[in-house]
């Protein structure tokens, strides 16, 4: 029986390992998002139904005709389920616009919209867990290229740092 023990414990032992530093090594190429982390994603479900869904809907699906301006000039709220373009964007700015207003964070001086800024409203971890709890409603493909998206973002970024 000893036999077998100590072979299935250290292939136990070496599957955890791998598997442990593959997630931690992925989730730092893919972004500032947990999607995968229960806890998180929990959090910014709860975040997210008191501070986002009276706009971006319960189900990620934004206001109609998100894509026109009000009769205000203003931009309805996009929906953030794969339909819409939240997933084009990387985590950073997703975050900065959560935080800073979208027309400070994407300096775009003449855009009208009614989402406001979340600085000092939310905690940084709040805003992560809403980010994160968008993307776990993606389908696992839009996840990855979205993965893929903050890795070239990512190399851009310490390319211009050099």
């Amino acid at each position: 029986m000893k036999k077998f023990l100590v072979p299935a414990l250290v292939a136990l032992a070496a599957a955890v390992a791998i598997y442990g530093g593959f997630a931690f090594l992925n989730r730092n190429s893919a972004g500032l998002l947990e999607p995968h982390n229960g806890t998180v994603v929990a959090r910014g479900e709860a975040v997210y139904a008191r501070n986002c869904a009276s706009c971006h809907g319960n189900n990620l699906e934004g206001q109609p005709d998100w894509q026109t301006r009000d009769e205000d000039g203003f931009m309805p709220a996009p929906p953030h389920d794969a339909s819409g373009h939240t997933w084009h964007h990387p985590d950073q700015l997703l975050f900065n616009i959560t935080k800073l207003g979208v027309v400070k964070a994407a300096n775009l001086k003449d855009y009208k919209t009614r989402m406001p800024a979340y600085d000092g409203v939310l905690s940084d971890d709040d805003i992560i867990a809403v980010l994160s709890f968008i993307k776990s409603r993606w389908p696992t493909d839009v996840q990855r290229r979205h993965d893929e998206l903050n890795r070239v973002y990512a190399r851009r970024t310490q390319e211009v740092q050099r």
